[in-house]
């Protein structure tokens, strides 16, 4: 799907605290290759076969962050995005922050404290979700799907202009959103809790990554200093299929999944 559509998905970022070495890891795991980007040696964009799909940033230390996946929403006006959130009980902790000359970002969380952004502005046009290398899709893990449903549909006007956007359906105890017929993130109601010591049982978005050999994959996890979450303390069942949690040496919480024969 488009990255530039209003309320979609647009970017991925991690905030990291060696960013060498989350270089080093996400090359080994995911087969990316690195460039810096115009906000400095600080930060990098990761590609695969030349298309961007992620962003990595040497932050946790300096900003008291956690290290974590976050992902970005498209928005016409980061300002009025901002009211939003604020108007709908979420908390906006960094920004709006002009990006010169791209555009201006902010850092958010939601009811139940799961980090997000909005970003108004230029978008690559070659970063999809769903798609070949990109992001496969993200998921949402929060105490009630419903609630969250309303408060992004709210901040990001996901209903507004019919169905050829956003479908918002409720499928197997899950709030899916879908675009162009494709499912792109995914509302999961379990047992949170936002002072858990566990990243895993915390409020959160999680970004699934689409890899051609899972068990490949995940052997790399653990070679380059990684680790697999166990199935037992994911706290709600894992989905039938081929999939594993992992996290990078860094904390860094991700999925991968395994692509149909033809997705990458």
């Amino acid at each position: 799907m488009s990255a530039d559509e209003p309320g979609a998905p647009c970017w991925l970022s991690l905030a990291a605290r060696d960013l060498g070495a989350a270089e080093e890891f996400y090359a080994a795991v995911l087969g990316w290759t690195f460039r810096h980007g115009p906000l400095g040696h600080g930060f990098s964009v990761g590609e695969r076969d030349g298309v961007p799909v992620a962003g990595i940033g040497e932050v946790a230390v300096r900003m008291a962050v956690p290290v974590a996946w976050t992902p970005y929403f498209a928005v016409p006006d980061a300002d009025e995005a901002v009211a939003r959130i604020r108007e709908r009980g979420g908390t906006v902790g960094v920004g709006p922050v002009a990006f010169p000359p791209r555009g201006r970002a902010a850092l958010a969380t939601d009811l139940e404290g799961a980090a997000f952004g909005v970003w108004e502005g230029r978008v690559s046009s070659r970063w999809r979700l769903g798609e070949h290398h990109a992001p496969a899709w993200l998921e949402l893990h929060t105490r009630n799907a419903f609630d969250a449903a309303v408060f992004y549909g709210g901040v990001l006007d996901w209903l507004n202009g019919g169905v050829e956007r956003f479908e918002v359906a409720y499928e197997d105890d899950q709030v899916v959103l879908y675009s162009q017929g494709e499912a792109i993130a995914r509302l999961n109601s379990g047992p949170v809790e936002a002072a858990s010591p566990q990243p895993q049982l915390r409020p959160r978005w999680l970004v699934h990554f689409r890899v051609p050999d899972l068990e490949r994959a995940t052997a790399a996890v653990v070679k380059h200093g990684g680790s697999l979450v166990p199935e037992a303390d994911h706290g709600w069942p894992v989905p039938a299929g081929r999939r594993a949690s992992v996290r990078d040496p860094q904390g860094g919480l991700f999925t991968l999944d395994e692509a149909a024969e033809g997705e990458v």
